[in-house]
């Protein structure tokens, strides 16, 4: 059940096309890469904003949530701001999701004016089921792309369920490991946290480097999508780091 009593303001704008290092680093190579123009919607992670906006978040990766990553000056700001725009889409879903395609909408008229290819992740810092609003199929021009670790999310996306512009990759944690290798045998891809460096493989799987950019949609199929820890992660001990 809702708590319709959580206090929050209309914020000026829901989303950000600048400002996340991982995001934006694509726009700073000297490639093919730097064509795609990420827009990014943050709200606050797991139940820091009093809803639960992870459902199958495990303690591991609650903890080390990558939500703390950056400069810990602007944490403060970070959380007001996600926490904000949470208990908006919450409490007034409609209007939110109306004020959320006018921004697509814009960012798409800005990247083709500009010649970029125009991109989307919608949760930059949550794990929720966008498929349910419709946002897809009326934004053909638009990819989109996620990382979920709910598992019926992405056998639904192994299995072809979803509009040919969402990309989703599995994320493993410290209670999902079978879950994962079951994505990855299915022929889907796989995020996975290591301590320092990369494997060339895991578990018989080829891994590539996720932290050159952030473009999971680019990524060849069936691999593990490695990223090394950073933030929290990199103490983590609950086995959410391999």
């Amino acid at each position: 059940m809702r708590n319709l009593n959580l206090e929050y303001k209309k914020p000026a704008k829901l989303t950000f096309k600048t400002g996340n290092p991982k995001t934006d680093k694509n726009l700073k190579l000297d490639s093919k890469l730097s064509k795609y123009w990420i827009l990014r919607l943050n709200l606050a992670p797991h139940t820091l904003s009093g809803y639960n906006t992870c459902p199958s978040a495990s303690n591991g990766c609650a903890t080390a949530c990558l939500h703390t990553a950056g400069n810990p000056v602007f944490q403060k700001q970070k959380d007001s701001g996600r926490i904000n725009r949470t208990r908006y889409y919450m409490q007034d879903r409609t209007e939110f999701i109306e004020r959320l395609k006018k921004e697509i909408s814009n960012h798409i008229k800005y990247c083709k004016k500009h010649d970029f290819k125009p991109v989307m992740r919608l949760n930059t810092t949550s794990d929720i089921s966008w498929e349910n609003h419709g946002i897809f199929e009326q934004f053909p021009d638009m990819m989109f792309y996620d990382y979920t670790k709910v598992k019926k999310r992405a056998l639904k996306y192994v299995s072809g369920g979803y509009p040919s512009n969402y990309h989703l990759t599995f994320s493993m944690n410290e209670c999902n490991q079978s879950d994962a290798m079951e994505i990855l045998d299915l022929g889907g891809n796989v995020a996975m946290v290591f301590r320092k460096e990369l494997p060339a493989t895991y578990q018989g799987y080829t891994v590539i480097d996720g932290d050159t950019s952030d473009l999971r949609f680019l990524d060849a199929k069936n691999c593990i999508v490695g990223l090394i820890a950073k933030g929290k992660a990199k103490k983590d001990t609950s086995g959410f780091v391999v």
